[in-house]
């Protein structure tokens, strides 16, 4: 078969699936996960990274940087003031000009702040950043998020850490239709077979960090995002254009599977 690479912001990955890099019991474990995930692309929260304690470890200790692709994110901001800073920081530190931007609007539920949002994306655009968005699951945003300059379009399946799964799977379709830019779910997935179903849609790709570092065994558990992910992907390809991907059409009666016409 010809490679089926994703491609976002002059960066191939031969993964589909993006994982996150927090929640974990150790860097170890981290590194672990990641590698059993098969992932090309990792986040990482800017505000959260250890660079004041030289005695702690850190985790370019575990993953290497020149191997896999760090991609910096605002986890944490709640302004446009505070994500410009903590992308502008990520630039002079590693010279990342590929980043995730997050802007949260409310602490409880974590929805993004749309207006916040655009407004970043639209400067951080303007400054030669390529930018891929966290976003609600609204396709009038979306398209706006696009039309501002934005790499990649990041609809949320449900709250962030809620492990509820897609919860509008018609408002992503739509995104996914208007979009000519990847879309990549993020947020809110809670096992494999959420992934599974993103990717049925016609997702570019999914991005997963609590679903796999809080599982009882977050090593077994980034395995089976890995086939997840592909065997969501391989299903959507067998059947593009039809309805939903490439699943046969619903019915209320049956349908036999060998001929009736014929039978001794």
């Amino acid at each position: 078969m010809k490679k089926d690479n994703l491609k976002v912001a002059g960066k191939v990955l031969r993964s589909r699936l993006i994982v996150g890099t927090g929640k974990y019991k150790s860097f170890s474990e981290t590194a672990k996960a990641v590698k059993a995930s098969g992932a090309d692309m990792v986040t990482v929260a800017v505000r959260r990274v250890n660079i004041l304690d030289k005695k702690k470890p850190i985790l370019t200790d575990y993953l290497n940087p020149k191997k896999i692709i760090f991609l910096p994110n605002t986890a944490g901001c709640f302004n446009s003031e505070e994500a410009l800073r903590t992308l502008r920081l990520a630039r002079e530190m590693g010279g990342w000009k590929l980043v995730k931007l997050e802007v949260l609007g409310d602490k409880k539920t974590l929805y993004p702040n749309m207006i916040e949002t655009i407004k970043s994306t639209k400067i951080l655009a303007k400054e030669g950043f390529k930018v891929m968005v966290y976003c609600t699951d609204d396709p009038l945003l979306a398209k706006k998020l696009e039309d501002s300059g934005a790499s990649a379009i990041m609809p949320l399946a449900s709250p962030i850490g809620s492990g509820l799964g897609l919860q509008n799977k018609v408002n992503i379709s739509l995104i996914i239709k208007q979009s000519k830019v990847p879309v990549i779910v993020d947020a809110g997935i809670g096992t494999a077979s959420d992934a599974t179903i993103a990717m049925e849609l016609g997702c570019d790709g999914v991005l997963i960090n609590s679903a796999i570092a809080n599982a009882k065994k977050p090593i077994l558990m980034a395995k089976a995002f890995k086939d997840a992910v592909v065997s969501g992907r391989n299903s959507y390809l067998a059947g593009r254009g039809s309805y939903l991907s490439g699943r046969i059409k619903k019915n209320f009666i049956g349908s036999p599977s060998s001929p009736i016409k014929g039978i001794i």
